[in-house]
């Protein structure tokens, strides 16, 4: 099947939870606890007689920032509107959503090109509207019995839908653009994206545009993807179901128009996926204003102070970063990916160690790594931003080596729970351990010479063009002179045995 032989078309349907502590329209929390069923409800997102919504300021301000960072238009004027579905997890039966008149359209955010072509991509914002979650409908799925209850914690949560144009045009297109879009929610604050806790869910539209054999440009109907928790499930129910689509349409000819827009689901198990329902048009919903909603009016002098308190971008960081810090696209890149506050706890180090790359190794490597072997976040991280740049200062200024700075951290790091890490620490392991680096050239020189004559069998084989010779008599050398900088004594023996070998030639 050649590439040529379509063309993908996919929209993107994003609900990121808003960072709030209560709901979009009453005070009940929004703290996730799924052990605690139906704990988390008051009238109003129960939708009881005589309850009456007042809206969350804050998840309206998380959406502005959101609509501005995606450059989107910001309405002066927008409305709620009640969109009715009946759903066992929608106990009012209706849903408060923006229909005609959201509070932001026609953005666009922009996503790295893929490898046969680096230009970086703008995909197309539709829209970014304001909406109140549904419930959980748990099933049994054990076999053991046909047990299905409700759960209306989440009912009410504020929800901020962002919709794209249908202009990605792979699965590996979409997973770029979800993975652009969760760094900047998470670095604007707005919402913590954790898809395990459903505060990040996608629905994909996917479709087909191909040319029949009359030369004609037709589409195959469109398909809505639903049940995906994960980026890597986005792209592989995509990439199932642009093969099952074609394949389709190979053998029925069906095109759109010639049947309902479906909705299907994702089996991440079986790596399929399976149709659900027939997908309901805008006039099923019936929507109309809520009547005990006013409109929102936001002044233009509004818009521009929430512009200027934006933070700062991934993508406007990941510039600086390798610009003015000098660091490379990949390390740019790992460090961002980690989110804002490893980001932040970088620029820390690197301001107080004085030198970025250094920060950058250790960030990407040993910091890396002993968070993802903990499965701890960096805010609670042993070292804090501080006292990590205080230990890497003493390398960069070549007062310990790396390895020093490495056996100091190793330390620290398995250290009791009563020891205080800070720079103080630092000071007391370094003077313990006797790891500054010694300046004594003359003993370094007898040192240097008395390993030279020692070992002449490694002197003759490091002539010949074995650089590991010199091995061993680093070690001589270190073992007589404590604290000596193991490059620099390298340095010194490899200019003394070519010195050597130069002198015998010439004789």
């Amino acid at each position: 099947m050649a590439k040529s032989a379509y063309q993908v078309i996919i929209g993107l349907e994003v609900h990121a939870q808003l960072k709030t502590q209560s709901k979009l329209f009453c005070g009940c929390s929004t703290e996730f606890r799924p052990d605690q069923p139906n704990q988390q409800t008051c009238p109003v997102c129960l939708g009881l007689p005589g309850a009456l919504p007042v809206m969350n300021r804050q998840a309206f301000r998380l959406s502005l920032m959101t609509g501005l960072a995606l450059n989107c238009n910001i309405a002066a004027e927008t409305r709620w509107d009640r969109k009715q579905y009946y759903y066992p997890d929608l106990p009012k039966a209706y849903q408060i959503s923006q229909y005609d008149q959201p509070f932001s359209s026609h953005g666009w955010l922009e996503i790295a090109g893929d490898q046969d072509n680096e230009e970086p991509r703008r995909i197309r914002i539709n829209r970014v509207h304001l909406e109140e979650d549904a419930g959980k409908n748990i099933h049994d799925e054990s076999g053991r019995g046909a047990d299905s209850r409700v759960d209306l914690n989440r009912t009410g949560t504020p929800l901020m839908e962002i919709v794209s144009e249908p202009d990605l045009r792979s699965a590996a297109e979409a997973r770029r653009y979800l993975e652009s879009l969760k760094s900047l929610l998470l670095f604007l604050g707005v919402s913590d994206c954790n898809m395990q806790e459903g505060s990040l869910r996608c629905d994909a539209n996917v479709n087909l545009h191909l040319t029949n054999a009359s030369g004609e440009q037709i589409a195959t109907p469109i398909v809505e993807l639903k049940n995906m928790n994960s980026f890597r499930n986005v792209e592989l129910a995509i990439e199932y179901e642009v093969r099952r689509q074609y394949q389709l349409w190979q053998k029925t000819g069906h095109v759109k128009g010639d049947l309902p827009k479906q909705t299907r689901g994702w089996d991440a198990e079986k790596a399929v996926t399976f149709g659900q329902r027939e997908k309901e048009d805008s006039s099923d919903y019936r929507y109309f204003p809520d009547p005990d909603l006013q409109c929102v009016v936001t002044t233009l002098a509004e818009i521009e102070q929430l512009r200027s308190e934006l933070p700062e971008t991934p993508d406007s960081l990941k510039v600086r970063f390798c610009q003015q810090l000098g660091l490379s696209d990949y390390d740019a890149g790992v460090i961002l990916d980690q989110g804002p506050e490893f980001a932040a706890y970088f620029e820390h180090v690197q301001q107080n160690c004085g030198d970025a790359k250094t920060a950058a190794n250790w960030m990407t490597q040993d910091v890396l790594r002993d968070l993802r072997s903990q499965s701890g976040a960096i805010d609670s991280f042993f070292i804090d931003a501080s006292t990590l740049g205080f230990l890497l200062a003493q390398v960069v200024q070549s007062r310990i080596t790396t390895k020093s700075a490495r056996d100091i951290y190793s330390q620290l790091r398995t250290a009791d729970s009563e020891t205080v890490i800070d720079a103080a620490a630092v000071e007391q392991v370094i003077a313990d351990r006797g790891l500054e680096i010694v300046r004594d050239d003359a003993a370094l020189d007898a040192a240097v010479q008395a390993a030279l004559i020692a070992r002449s069998d490694a002197v003759a084989d490091f002539r010949k063009g074995n650089q590991k010779a010199l091995g061993p008599l680093i070690g001589m050398v270190m073992k007589q002179v404590a604290g000596a900088d193991p490059s620099e004594i390298r340095d010194r023996l490899a200019a003394a045995a070519g010195a050597d070998n130069a002198g015998g030639c010439s004789g």
